[in-house]
């Protein structure tokens, strides 16, 4: 079954994108997939790692979004962090990248979730 990692805060420090959790688990146990998705209904993007006990979501909340968008931006990696240790989160920024340019004008994934995406990552910086 799989379980959620919650994202609690996001930042960017020494060079990297570090995406937080509260978990007390050791992130050394999960392998990085690759892949993501969106939950339209959570405002959410989440990033599938893989345990040996199955997968599991890490769970990006909206609130996160800006920090990320900084992120990308500024071509960093990103990371997976807890008071155990981190995870480097691979082709992170081109998954984000392809679901910002899907959810980009497409009503399939909810007004709400356009609105946020369209706001933090197409709306030009003041």
């Amino acid at each position: 079954m799989s379980q959620k990692i919650l994202i609690t805060d996001a930042k960017i420090e020494n060079n990297e994108l570090l995406l937080s959790t509260d978990i007390e688990t050791d992130l050394g146990d999960f392998a990085a997939t690759g892949q993501m998705l969106v939950d339209s209904d959570q405002l959410s993007f989440i990033y599938i790692v893989d345990k040996e006990d199955g997968y599991q979501y890490v769970t990006i909340p909206v609130d996160t979004w800006s920090v990320i968008q900084e992120g990308l931006q500024a071509g960093i990696e990103t990371f997976l962090t807890n008071d155990g240790g981190k995870l480097k989160l691979e082709s992170f920024h081109g998954e984000m990248e392809y679901l910002i340019a899907n959810i980009t004008g497409n009503s399939n994934y909810g007004e709400e979730m356009v609105t946020k995406v369209e706001q933090v990552f197409i709306a030009p910086s003041a």
